[in-house]
């Protein structure tokens, strides 16, 4: 993201945190030239403290960074300096750590179903926080894993609904190709019948969803069949306990828990003279 559209975003927090003014920072502390060392709690993949970094450089803060985006951070860890005013300083605290607990959170479970996938491509969905969406994807990313689609427009998508209100699931594709050559066609498919029709009349990728591993090998062995270059994305409570009795089959495996169901991670700023 453009630093200035990334700025506009985090100004929008700001507003929201700060309301009125840090009234506590404003009638306790003399606002004097600090230093705030965050700190890591546990072990996890790190994500948000460029973000972070933004957030503090925008306001005057001075920052240094002992980390990257997607390294490995182990409890006990600096993850970054700042130095500038105190008031500046308490006032962007929470958001900056929100931003690497949430972000980190994320990559951490991406990184863990990248690792269990063994080369197969992990992919988050739009299953999002409202508002946030930027930053859960660039942890998915930071995390080694692919954002998907970013929005509605990115790519078409046709699933359940759109095959039901189109009259079926041939028809919702012909409607579907009427899209630029430059946007891919998706269609989810929940049995085999479906992923043979989907392959035939010109899906770019097929989505089985909610199959069982024995279920995919065999439409991926018939999509195959029909066209190689169709991309099978396998979705649906898959995680990383069963995603190797998938991925065999799969080139792309995705999942809205990556995004959803991820636990903040845990850390801390502490503020010295």
């Amino acid at each position: 993201m453009d630093r200035w559209i990334l700025l506009k975003h985090l100004e929008q927090f700001i507003q929201e945190d700060l309301g009125d003014g840090d009234i506590t920072t404003r009638l306790c502390v003399e606002d004097e030239i600090v230093k705030g060392v965050v700190t890591s709690k546990e072990d996890f993949v790190l994500s948000g403290v460029r973000e972070a970094t933004v957030l503090f450089e925008d306001h005057g803060v001075e920052v240094k960074e002992y980390f990257d985006p997607g390294d490995r951070v182990g409890e006990g860890d600096v993850l970054m300096e700042v130095r500038g005013p105190a008031s500046v300083i308490l006032s962007l605290e929470r958001l900056a750590l929100n931003l690497i607990m949430r972000m980190s959170g994320i990559a951490t479970k991406v990184r863990s179903m990248v690792d269990a996938a063994e080369g197969t491509v992990v992919a988050c969905t739009r299953k999002t926080t409202p508002g946030f969406r930027y930053f859960e994807k660039k942890a998915v990313q930071d995390g080694g894993g692919d954002t998907h689609r970013m929005r509605l427009d990115d790519m078409v998508l046709v699933k359940d609904n759109h095959i039901a209100l189109a009259g079926g699931l041939q028809e919702a594709i012909e409607r579907a190709k009427k899209a630029s050559f430059s946007k891919k066609i998706d269609v989810e498919v929940v049995d085999f019948e479906g992923a043979v029709i989907a392959a035939e009349n010109g899906a770019d990728i097929v989505m089985l969803d909610n199959m069982t591993p024995s279920e995919v090998e065999r439409a991926y062995t018939k999509i195959k069949d029909i066209r190689k270059d169709i991309l099978v994305e396998v979705s649906g409570n898959i995680d990383i306990y069963n995603v190797k009795d998938y991925t065999p089959h799969a080139d792309v495996v995705s999942s809205g828990a990556l995004t959803h169901s991820a636990p903040a991670v845990d850390v801390s700023m502490t503020i010295e003279r």
